[in-house]
C-alpha cells in the first residue's frame, strides 16, 4: 500500500509527524536517518519501475535528476518544474486544508510536507510525505497534460461546494493518485499514489484488481479507501486524455455523477475503531 492524500479520503486526520521548516535561504539540514530513508525508497522503487511506469514518467524522472543518497532541495525541483510547465513545490505541514490545498494546486504549486516517514512505516501511511509527493508526483507534472489537468483540478476544487469536492476527490483519486494509461509498449502506471508504493506497483497491472476504461463520470462515482491496495483502477487510452479533461465542463460530470449516485463499494468497510475508556 502507499501513502496518499488525507484530504482525499473525506476524513480528518490527525498526524504524528510534523514538517521540518527551511532556513531563510531555504535550505532544509536532512538528519542521517531521513536520508538513508529516502535511499531505501528511491533504491527500491527505482528497481521497479522498468516496463511498469508510462514514458512521460521516466522522461520527467531523468529531468528532475533526482538524488538516491539525500532529499532533495525543494528549490532544484522548483527549477525543473517551473522550466517545463510552469509549477513550483510549496512547503507545508504534514496536513493542511481543503482550501489551501486547492489553491495551491490552482496557482501551479503543488505542496509538499517537508517530512519523511520513519523506517518503521515503510510500506504504508495515511499522510503524504515527501517522498511520496516528489516521487511518486513532481516528475509527472514535468508533462504539459497532467500538469494542466492538476491545474484545473485545483481551481475546480477551490470554487466547489463542499459535496461537490468530494465528488471531485473520486477523480483525482482515479487519476493523479492511481491512473494507469495504455501506451504501444502495453499498460503503464502514472498514478502517484502507485509509483511510491511498492506493493501496489505490482498490485495495479497484475490480474487480481479490475481494470476499466477511464471515464470521466464513472470515475466520480467510484467509491475508495485510502488504506488498502485498490481492487479497481480506470485506464487511459492517452495521456492527452487529461489534456483534453482539462478542457471540458468538470462540474457538470459532477453534477450528473451526483444525481446517478455511488457504485457499490468493491471493497469491505473500513474497521471501526475501538472506543477509548
Amino acid at each position: 500500500m502507499t501513502s496518499s492524500n488525507p484530504y482525499l479520503s473525506g476524513v480528518a486526520s490527525k498526524t504524528g509527524y510534523r514538517a521540518r521548516l527551511p532556513d531563510d535561504n531555504g535550505f532544509i539540514d536532512w538528519p542521517d536517518q531521513d536520508n538513508a530513508t529516502w535511499q531505501t525508497l528511491m533504491q527500491r522503487q527505482l528497481g521497479m519501475l522498468e516496463g511498469r511506469v508510462c514514458q512521460e514518467y521516466l522522461d520527467g524522472l531523468e529531468r528532475l535528476a533526482l538524488p538516491e543518497d539525500r532529499i532533495p532541495q525543494l528549490a532544484d525541483i522548483d527549477r525543473v518544474l517551473h522550466a517545463a510547465t510552469g509549477w513550483q513545490t510549496a512547503q507545508v505541514p504534514a496536513l493542511i486544508p481543503f482550501d489551501t490545498f486547492f489553491e495551491l494546486l490552482a496557482n501551479r504549486r503543488f505542496p509538499v510536507a517537508t517530512f519523511i516517514r520513519t523506517p518503521e512505516e515503510l510500506d504504508y501511511l495515511k499522510e503524504p510525505d515527501i517522498f511520496h509527493e516528489i516521487f511518486g508526483h513532481c516528475p509527472m507534472l514535468t508533462n504539459p497534460a497532467f500538469a494542466e489537468f492538476t491545474a484545473t483540478y485545483g481551481r475546480l476544487g477551490l470554487a466547489a461546494e463542499p459535496k461537490e469536492r468530494v465528488y471531485l476527490a473520486r477523480l483525482y483519486w482515479m487519476t493523479v493518485e492511481f491512473g494507469l494509461v495504455d501506451t504501444p509498449a502495453g499498460r503503464r502506471i502514472y498514478g502517484g499514489g502507485i509509483i511510491s508504493s511498492p506493493k501496489e506497483t505490482l498490485h495495479a497491472l497484475s490480474d487480481v484488481p479490475e481494470h476499466f476504461p477511464f471515464d470521466p463520470i464513472e470515475a466520480l462515482r467510484t467509491p475508495y479507501r485510502i488504506d488498502i491496495l485498490q481492487p479497481l483502477y480506470y485506464v487511459l487510452d492517452d495521456l492527452s486524455r487529461l489534456h483534453e479533461l482539462s478542457q471540458q465542463d468538470i462540474m457538470s460530470m459532477v453534477h450528473r455523477a451526483m444525481e446517478l449516485g455511488l457504485h457499490e463499494p468493491r471493497f469491505e468497510p473500513a474497521p471501526k475503531k475501538a472506543a477509548k475508556a
